[in-house]
Formats: C-alpha cells, structure tokens, sequence
C-alpha cells in the first residue's frame, strides 16, 4: 500500500471565530487553535503542501467583510505559515467552490486532504463533501476543529452535541476522524487514517441502538 500524499487545509482561522459572532464553543477555541497550529508545524516539517484559507464576503456583511479585523487570519495561523503557503480566498462553504484548490491538489499530485480550521458544521463540512466527488480522500482533525451552537426555526443544538455527532457522522463515510497527534504519527509512519463506512456504522449504530 502506498502512502497518502497528503495537502492540509487550514480552513477559515479568522477571528471571526474569536472575536465575532461565531466564536467557536467547541472544543474550546483556544486549544483548537493550538491542535491547528502543531498541524501545521507537522506539515511544514515533513514537507507536507499547505494551504492557508480564508472566507469572504462583500462590504455590508454582517462578517468576514474582506479587509476588516474580523476577515484577517488568527495572528498565531499567520506566525506558523509564514510566506510559504497557498493562499485561497473563498466565497462558499467548500474550499473547491470558485476556486483553484482541486488543480493545485492535482499538479501536486495530492490524493489525501487534511482539513482543520472552523467550522465543524460548516464549511468544513462542505469541504469533506465535494471531496469525495472530486475523488480525494478526506480527513479532519476532531481537535483542530470547532462548532457553534445553533437555534433556529428547526430547532437547538449545543456546539458539543454538534460537534461529537458530526465527528461521527464524517467517520461514517466523508473523513476519516482523527486527533492531531493521532494523525501526526500517521504522518511520521506514511499511513492511512482508519475510517469506517455507512454500512458498519449503521450496523453498530443499530445494535448499540437495541443494547
């Protein structure tokens, strides 16, 4: 089996996240920063393509209004990348969506993408989704990623709930799900993340469901 050819993405590290509306819940933001910080140290030291994005969004916005303080990267994002990353600004939920991310994963022949950065429920989401149609393996970091809470006309659910539920609904099928320092001695060893699938979980779900 060879090994993954991995890219990570550092997906949406602005402050947004920490000093606006959608300040991160869960896990507590400033240790998801720190998990997504060692992440991109990993990368960096093992050669690893890394690519830095940020969302945006016209003036009038309610957030990520391109230029503002809320728009810019986490300082400590900015500190750990350097000049050497891709650099994506993006106007959708998925990375790919409007953007050249899908051919420079290609040129570089990438088959394995590592996503951390905000949000579990979001564009993280969109991200671990369009890379399955694209024919790229996906993973996601649990702790070097994060969830809001959320209310609306169809209900309530707490950042924790969401983001333990999605965890196990991407390892059922979109991402393989792991801890950074669980992925980084996946990198040191040049092997695979375990992943389930739909028709396991759904048998384990099931019998866990009638226990």
């Amino acid at each position: 089996m060879t090994a993954p050819r991995r890219a990570l993405l550092v997906v949406d590290v602005q402050q947004e996240y920490f000093t606006g509306p959608l300040q991160i819940q869960y896990p507590p933001r400033d240790e998801s920063l720190a998990a997504i910080v060692s992440a991109i140290g990993v990368a960096a030291a093992q050669d690893i393509p890394i690519a830095v994005i940020q969302h945006r969004m016209p003036a009038g916005a309610p957030v990520f209004v391109e230029g503002s303080a809320g728009w810019a990267l986490h300082p400590d994002v900015e500190a750990a990348v350097g000049s050497s990353p891709k650099l994506v600004h993006k106007d959708y939920g998925s990375v790919f969506a409007g953007t050249d991310v899908a051919e420079w994963l290609r040129a570089n022949a990438i088959d394995t993408i590592t996503i951390v950065g905000y949000m579990t429920n979001n564009c993280d989401l969109a991200t671990a989704v369009e890379a399955e149609g694209l024919g790229f393996t996906a993973e996601i970091l649990s702790d070097a990623t994060g969830a809001i809470n959320l209310a609306n006309e169809a209900g309530h659910v707490d950042a924790e709930q969401l983001h333990t539920t999605l965890m196990v609904l991407y390892q059922s099928n979109f991402a393989a799900v792991a801890t950074t320092a669980d992925w980084t001695a996946a990198v040191a060893a040049g092997t695979e993340l375990p992943k389930s699938n739909l028709v396991v979980s759904a048998l384990q779900g099931r019998e866990l469901a009638v226990g």
